[in-house]
């Protein structure tokens, strides 16, 4: 059945009540299932809800709590909405993402918004086109409302700042704390409900690291699962791209989406020999029964880990024995000390891979070279010494000393990594994504806490991080990160769903507009 909506829509804070409804739709941490539903039973319009979300970000970016998280919206959104509203009457849904309102990473290439890495060096760049992720997202269906705030050039894990927006991207449930990075935007709109979904990257905590600081859910996925085409780069080394969302079942679906084949990005050719998978089907409630999890220590036990993440991981292993899982503690990596000292030298690669960027933009930059960036003087003072560093810099990957032996220690911890969870017969490894709550900002003495940034990115494995309670108080987020096998995300987000289902740790930060 189809409907033809002839109606009056009136949005009123978080609530989109059509002329002839009974009852309001609530958009607060709805999900896609959820919207698509609504669609279904006649409940709002696509235009309706896509001016909901403008609303949320009129009252609580700027004003109300300041979260600081959009650069700019879409001018097109809601001409996009009222195209999909036209679609839906002639044929229904246009995919599995119809409708969803999504926020863009400022790293992303839009064809209606520039595309600026967070950087005034890069202000205005229009490329003309879509990343390879937006793409897909958008034949899909999906809305891109606005473009979120990131650190710039994606540097920081640990804050959200850049130079295009003046000021720090806030933490919705202490607007005096940090997001962490570099995804921060991306997750401070997510958890505030200022958009259904919202695109990150992932070099090396940039989707985990938000997502737990956000009591969200996010997937570093496998390395070579989605192309990273049309994205500003950092490291292609590890380079991955994502989402952030308020659900495991949403996550789903976002990679249902964007996962696959990309000629424009070599390493997406993997990707040929594992899909289609169908990863909505992982969401069991009941996957966590007989469940083999190992405890990593390596990535979290340390003099600075805090105590009260200390004890909530604890809880946690204890829901998740209560779930069905068997749970070894510890499951170490067997010469994880020695494998580590083996590594010599550094790489750093972000300028040459930033420079083929450029050079491949035929002119659409308005700089030509990190070395231009530099000299026009136009970005943070706070990543000043990145960019001399990178500039300085002659590393090539795969030739250089650094990096050649970069790539060794990476062949060895995935082997070794293997070997622990096989030997044990792991389904997956666990320990909380940051050893320490989101620190004040401005705050650089306090211990930041981010467990994410080695064994994901070096192995290329997947990863995804989950609610797992709050501390100080009860008030500040943390998050259970699962490490899994290469091309196993079915499994992380089976244990992750059922985990999510079971204790349900998620809850919206209180506003006030």
């Amino acid at each position: 059945m189809r409907y033809v909506f002839v109606v009056l829509a009136v949005t009123l804070g978080s609530l989109v009540v059509l002329s002839g409804q009974s009852a309001p739709f609530e958009i607060d941490e709805i999900t896609i299932a959820q919207l698509h539903a609504a669609f279904g039973k006649g409940r709002l319009t696509c235009r309706s809800l896509v001016e909901a979300y403008l609303q949320r970000i009129a009252a609580h970016d700027r004003r109300g709590a300041a979260l600081n998280a959009i650069v700019r919206v879409n001018p097109e959104a809601l001409n996009v909405a009222d195209d999909l509203d036209r679609r839906y009457t002639q044929s229904g849904m246009v995919g599995a993402m119809h409708c969803v309102p999504t926020l863009v990473k400022d790293n992303f290439e839009t064809r209606d918004m520039p595309t600026t890495a967070g950087s005034l060096s890069l202000q205005g760049m229009t490329t003309g086109k879509d990343s390879f992720v937006v793409r897909r997202l958008r034949d899909a269906g999906a809305v891109m409302i606005a473009k979120s705030n990131m650190a710039e050039f994606a540097f920081s894990p640990v804050e959200t700042v850049s130079s295009i927006l003046p000021g720090y991207t806030r933490n919705p449930y202490d607007t005096m704390r940090v997001t962490a990075g570099s995804s921060g935007g991306s997750a401070a709109a997510t958890a505030a409900n200022l958009t259904l979904i919202a695109l990150a990257t992932d070099t090396g905590n940039s989707i985990r690291g938000p997502a737990a600081h956000q009591a969200l859910v996010g997937l570093r996925s496998t390395m070579g699962m989605v192309s990273r085409a049309g994205i500003v780069p950092l490291n292609l080394a590890s380079d991955i791209a994502g989402a952030v969302t308020r659900t495991v079942a949403d996550t789903a679906a976002v990679l249902q989406v964007i996962a696959g084949h990309d000629p424009d990005d070599p390493a997406t050719a993997a990707s040929l020999l594992h899909q289609p998978v169908n990863y909505t089907s992982a969401l069991a409630t009941d996957g966590l029964k007989g469940a083999r999890l190992g405890v990593l220590h390596e990535a979290y036990d340390m003099a600075t880990l805090d105590d009260e993440v200390k004890a909530l991981f604890a809880r946690t292993v204890g829901e998740l024995r209560n779930l069905g899982a068997e749970v070894i503690d510890p499951a170490g990596i067997e010469d994880f000390d020695a494998i580590r000292r083996a590594q010599s030298g550094t790489c750093n690669q972000f300028k040459h891979d930033l420079n083929n960027y450029l050079a491949g933009l035929g002119g659409k930059a308005p700089q030509s070279t990190l070395e231009d960036i530099i000299k026009s003087r136009q970005f943070h003072p706070s990543i000043q010494v990145r960019l001399e560093t990178a500039q300085a810099s002659s590393d090539v990957p795969g030739e250089s000393a650094g990096c050649r032996s970069r790539d060794e220690f990476r062949k060895t911890l995935r082997a070794a990594v293997i070997k622990s969870m096989t030997d044990r017969k792991l389904d997956a490894l666990i320990y909380p994504t940051w050893s320490n709550p989101p620190r004040p900002i401005g705050d650089l003495n306090t211990p930041a806490g981010d467990n994410s940034q080695l064994f994901a990115p070096s192995t290329g494995f997947p990863a995804i991080t989950v609610p797992m309670g709050f501390t100080r108080g009860n008030t500040l987020p943390a998050g259970l990160q699962f490490l899994g096998r290469p091309w196993d995300e079915r499994t992380l987000i089976r244990l992750a769903y059922a985990y999510e289902q079971g204790t349900h740790h998620r809850r919206a930060p209180a506003l006030s507009p």
